[in-house]
C-alpha cells in the first residue's frame, strides 16, 4: 500500500503496474480541493503520449495498480 499525502499530489510521479497502450509514467497535474481541504478532482496525465485522466486519487494508495516514482 502506497503512503500519499493529498497536499503532496500535485506533480507527484507515478508507474503503472500493469500498462496499458506503451503508457506506463505518469505525473499528476492539477489537484483540486473543497473549502474543507478534501481532494474534489485529480488529474494524471501520461508522460509519454500526454494523455490525460481524471482519476480518483485514492486508487493511488493499491500497490497493485501504481508504484510511487517512475521505475
Amino acid at each position: 500500500m502506497n503512503k500519499i499525502t493529498p497536499k503532496k499530489l500535485l506533480h507527484s510521479k507515478w508507474t503503472a503496474a500493469n500498462p496499458k497502450r506503451k503508457e506506463k509514467h505518469f505525473m499528476i497535474t492539477e489537484v483540486e480541493f473543497d473549502e474543507e481541504g478534501v481532494v474534489v478532482h485529480c488529474l494524471m496525465e501520461a508522460i509519454m503520449t500526454k494523455r490525460e485522466i481524471a482519476i480518483d486519487w485514492h486508487s493511488l494508495k493499491d500497490s497493485e495498480l501504481w508504484r510511487q516514482g517512475w521505475k
